[in-house]
């Protein structure tokens, strides 16, 4: 009944290397890939059965599934309505533009997933919903786009996940990005969960070999190639062919940072935080980010409140070396920014959230304190009210700036 609304994969080696079967239903890889009851709303589920049962037309349940979805908010955080940016007067639905030095690029050979992550924030690329899909088909956009931005200095290749390409497809992507008129693109960044869902990539595939040539062939060019690897439990960096692929990857001259999110039923621990990172570290890699669950898709069967989002950091992040406090979170990727929490205090009487961004549509806003009245139920931004104010800052900033207009509102 989930997998009708929500996208199901799973491939021979979560199922016979990441999960352990004696404990179904609460292994967290099991929770992290196969869709959970809990993940649709009675109502939901029973409307989704009843057509199942009665042997429906197809297009019934796919309406039926379209209408569900498009209550799950597909796409937060201003992504089709701010960040898509323009080239010429004309928009560019393969590319992300919410930062000023970093664009997003979403290859058309690589919007799917060796598996899918029951929590994923871009599970609409996955289903048949309507204008909901990022891709583009080739890297000619692209190109123009950032010749015409010297400000960005970064290009985040996302999806899906585009290790799922052949490499002869993700050379035609990467290799318009070394050229010299495209010297201020200084960092790219692969988005990608293949580490730990097919480290096969980069061992036995049949171009594994092939693939790292090119890892290299981007290293060579003086571009930094940074992988963005999704790691959402220690248990994915216990088998000996992800730990080869880790080593294979950095050895080209790569390096690996990894983040996930914090999910309930997952990885709510801080023991398996603590764990995730020291191993990462151990193994070569950069522990970056610990997000908070986004407001999509099921998020009310994974979130975690913010309150003890904070605690689970707080005590993983008192548990490791310095070399693992390299780590950022707990991190709300919000329509103003990447808004942490970094803290809940006592001021004038009040117990408060503090807050600042990480990252955020106007460079201005970075770093900056703010804070919001504690609720100890709240999981996402929008539950926050804002503390000794009528308005958070940005809002007000917003408004005098008319940044809620489309793109470049950092400009």
């Amino acid at each position: 009944m989930v997998s009708q609304v929500l996208p199901f994969r799973v491939n021979e080696h979560i199922v016979s290397e990441l999960i352990d079967w004696d404990r179904v239903p609460d292994d967290p890889i099991f929770q992290l890939t196969f869709p959970q009851r809990g993940m649709l709303d009675q109502e939901d589920y029973e409307h989704i059965r009843c057509l199942l049962r009665r042997e429906a037309a197809s297009h019934l349940i796919g309406d039926a599934a379209n209408a569900i979805r498009l209550r799950l908010n597909p796409h937060p955080a201003g992504q089709l309505t701010h960040n898509i940016p323009r080239l010429g007067g004309r928009p560019l639905p393969g590319l992300q533009h919410k930062y000023r030095e970093t664009v997003l690029f979403f290859p058309g050979g690589g919007q799917t997933c060796h598996a899918y992550c029951t929590y994923c924030f871009r599970w609409a690329q996955f289903v048949n919903l309507p204008g909901m899909k990022f891709e583009a088909r080739e890297a000619d956009d692209l190109a123009a786009y950032l010749k015409a931005h010297p400000e960005v200095s970064d290009v985040l290749i996302t999806g899906g996940d585009p290790m799922i390409m052949k490499t002869r497809l993700l050379r035609q992507y990467i290799e318009p990005l070394l050229t010299d008129d495209l010297a201020h693109v200084r960092n790219i960044r692969i988005g990608t969960k293949s580490l730990s869902y097919w480290p096969q990539r980069f061992v036995s595939d049949p171009d594994a070999d092939e693939v790292l040539r090119l890892f290299e062939d981007v290293v060579r060019a003086g571009r930094q190639l940074a992988f963005m690897a999704h790691f959402s439990h220690p248990v994915e960096l216990e088998p000996a062919i992800t730990r080869e692929a880790v080593r294979r990857v950095r050895d080209t001259g790569a390096e690996i940072r990894i983040q996930a999110p914090l999910i309930r039923r997952v990885n709510d621990r801080p023991d398996a935080w603590a764990d995730l990172w020291r191993t990462g570290v151990s193994l070569g890699m950069i522990p970056y980010y610990m997000f908070v669950e986004r407001d999509t898709g099921p998020n009310r069967y994974f979130a975690v409140p913010l309150a003890r989002a904070h605690e689970i950091f707080r005590a993983a992040y008192r548990r490791v070396s310095g070399l693992a406090r390299t780590v950022r979170g707990p991190s709300m990727s919000a329509f103003p920014g990447k808004v942490r929490v970094l803290g809940v205090a006592e001021i004038a009487d009040e117990r408060v959230f503090v807050l600042d961004m990480i990252q955020a549509r106007k460079p201005q806003w970075i770093r900056r304190p703010f804070f919001a009245r504690f609720d100890p139920e709240a999981t996402w931004l929008d539950d926050l009210e804002p503390a000794f104010a009528e308005r958070f800052f940005f809002e007000e900033d917003a408004e005098r700036s008319e940044a809620d207009s489309p793109i470049g509102t950092w400009r």
